[in-house]
Parts: C-alpha cells; structure tokens; sequence
C-alpha cells in the first residue's frame, strides 16, 4: 500500500482491486507493480477465466488457477507475499470452497505452501482417509502447529479459571489457619464489624480445603464431528487436552456421527485425537449419550458437555430421556451448538427448545468464554450464556 497516496486516490486504488477492472467497473485506473501483482492474485480466483470480458454468460464471477499443483503453490505464495496472514487465510478458505484447491492439499508442496489455520485443519481431517502416506507427515505438522498455537493462546487461562473452580468447590468452614480464605472470610462477616477497633470479628472462617491428590470431578466432552462441526472439533481436543493435564479432573472424550469413538487414552496429545475423528457422516447424539452415561460412575460430581448442532438422525425422544435422567441424578449437563469464533451454525431449533425445557439450554460457545463455562458447571451456578444465545 502507498502511504504517500491523497486520500481520494487511494479510495480510487482500493475500489479498483474490490472491483476487478471489468469493463464497467468505472474507475478507470490503471494499476502497476505490486497492485498490479495482488490484481493478479485476487483475479485468479474472485473473476472468471472463460475468455472473454470477464464474465461469463450468466454473470456469475468465478475464479481459476489452472490444473498444475505448479501454479497453485505460486499463487499460494503470492498472496502470503501481498496480504497479511488473516486475509490469506479467508482467500485460502474461499479456494478450497471455489476451485477445489481441497483435492490439491494432497500433496506435500502444497500444505508446505499454504497458512495453517483451524479451516484448514478441519479440512485436512476431513481428508484425513485420503491422505497418501507422503503427506500424511506433512498433514500432521501442519495441525500440529495450529494445535501448539492455541494451546499457548488458551491453557494457562484454562488451567487457572477450572482449578479456581475446584478449590471454592473444596472450601471448608472449619479451616486451618494457613487454608483461610481471608477476602471470602472478611466480607462474610462485615456484618461484625465493630468500629470503635475498626476490625471485624470474624464469627464464621471459610477456608479452602486442603488440595487433594485424589480425582474431585469428572468432565465428559461429547462431540459431533459431523462436518458442520470441523472448527468445535478442534477446540475441544485442545480443551480435552488441557483438562486431561489437571490431576484433580478425569476427563473422558468421546466423538460420535453414527458411530461413537472413545479417544480418552489420546487425550495427552490432541493431533492423535484429531486424525482419529472422522469428520462427516451422519449424527446419532442418543447412541453417543447413552454410551457417555454409561461411563458416568460418581453423576452428582461429572460435567457432560455435549457440542452439537443438534440435528438428530437417532431417536429423538430417547436422547431427551437420557438428558433428562442424567440431569435428574445430578450430572451438570452442558449444550453447546458450536465451540468456535464463528457463533452458531445452523441447528435444530425445536431440540434446542426441547433441551432448554429440560433445563440445559443450547447456545454458542467462543474458545475464549469455554473455561468461565466450564467452571460455572464445575461449582454447579448458573452458566454464562451470551447474550446472542
């Protein structure tokens, strides 16, 4: 970009890289250089190739790279040289949906080429099947970075809100002097304070227990791994992941489409768990929860989170019962419709509506408020539900 350019000329760029050059575009300005080179980026694959004005006959704009895996890991480094990497990613995104850029992905010089992102994450695992061996190492690295990104982005936050959740779970009201929880204490008995000492007589301590090397909960993540779900997939192995490191927490994972995977003996490294999901097929979420309330062995002290766009191709009628009973003999049950940045996908809102009756209610849930979700559950209060829910 110029940074010397008058404002009203740099309008005039900017709207001629949106527009394309088409005959009709009408801003008439010529582009040289690098904007001439990021017109080229954009062209391949926003206009179309038939030829002719740059439309074809039914107006419709699509884009083409060619047929070379070549001339994609070109393109694929261009735009990495003329964009920054969060517009590389939707211009990835938009090829893989567009030109098919998907089928290309199996081959090694193209994932060395391109910017990993969780999209493309879920992309490569719903290839996961197809991968030749000579790419599968390169696949796998590729997801490993993105994982190793969002671990860093989002562990010490978890690990710090869930064992927060843990200890007021573990409060005593008779404690020792070192376990007294002085902020709780003081504003328990401000009622007690007497001001000609200006202090307050405590009637009443509240302390944290002593922490305890034995497990106080267990959390079962349930998820769909349908392929509208690729984004809640990913997050919730890196979550599963992250409370599988707490040695106060059991935590099992469980994926499901028609079928139900156990992955809980993966959970200490999320790339296995996530090249032993399957992402597509169809959805049976009452096998899946019946098989999570199997597992289910202390119900008054477990957390079911279920992540789900709840379109149900099991028995509808059986999963409300099985919600409803593991909400009846204590287990804190959680719908999420999605956990990712995106907000929610298209669901079943009448299951939704279902749920909500029974006391869970569905909504959205972004990586960022998971932890706060999960330690409402943890301490049995009342979750934080966006208001966009």
């Amino acid at each position: 970009m110029s940074h010397t350019a008058a404002p009203a000329d740099e309008r005039l760029r900017r709207w001629r890289l949106v527009l394309g050059g088409a005959a009709a575009e009408g801003t008439g300005r010529a582009l040289s250089g690098t904007d001439a080179a990021m017109d080229a980026a954009l062209a391949a694959l926003y206009d179309s190739r038939d030829g002719r004005d740059g439309r074809d006959g039914g107006g419709e704009r699509r884009g083409g790279l060619g047929g070379s895996a070549p001339s994609v890991a070109r393109w694929l480094g261009d735009i990495r040289s003329y964009f920054p990497s969060s517009v590389v990613q939707v211009m990835q995104r938009d090829a893989i949906d567009r030109l098919g850029l998907a089928a290309l992905l199996l081959e090694p010089e193209m994932l060395e080429a391109v910017e990993p992102d969780i999209h493309l994450v879920g992309t490569l695992l719903s290839l996961n099947k197809a991968l030749p061996e000579t790419t599968r190492e390169t696949a796998r690295a590729v997801v490993r970075k993105v994982v190793a990104d969002l671990e860093a982005r989002l562990a010490t936050r978890t690990r710090a809100t869930v064992t927060g959740a843990l200890d007021r779970t573990a409060r005593i009201s008779r404690p020792r002097h070192r376990d007294i929880d002085w902020d709780r204490t003081l504003r328990a008995n401000l009622k007690h304070y007497l001001p000609e000492h200006r202090t307050v007589v405590p009637e009443r301590l509240i302390g944290h227990g002593r922490a305890s090397r034995a497990v106080r909960k267990e959390v079962v993540l349930c998820i769909d791994q349908s392929g509208s779900m690729a984004a809640s997939v990913v997050y919730a192995s890196v979550f599963g992941a992250v409370l599988a490191s707490l040695q106060a927490v059991a935590t099992r994972l469980v994926v499901f489409d028609t079928a139900v995977v156990d992955l809980t003996d993966a959970l200490d490294d999320p790339v296995d768990v996530l090249f032993g999901t399957r992402l597509g097929g169809g959805t049976d979420i009452n096998r899946a929860l019946a098989y999570c309330q199997s597992r289910i062995t202390r119900p008054a002290d477990t957390v079911v989170v279920l992540i789900s766009d709840l379109y149900e191709g099991g028995i509808r009628d059986e999963m409300l019962k099985r919600v409803a009973a593991m909400k009846a003999s204590g287990v804190q049950f959680v719908a999420l419709l999605a956990l990712s940045d995106e907000g929610a996908p298209a669901y079943d809102r009448d299951h939704a509506a279902a749920l909500a009756a029974l006391g869970a209610p569905a909504f959205a849930c972004t990586p960022d408020l998971f932890p706060e979700v999960m330690a409402a559950a943890l301490e049995k209060r009342p979750l934080p539900i966006p208001d966009t829910a």
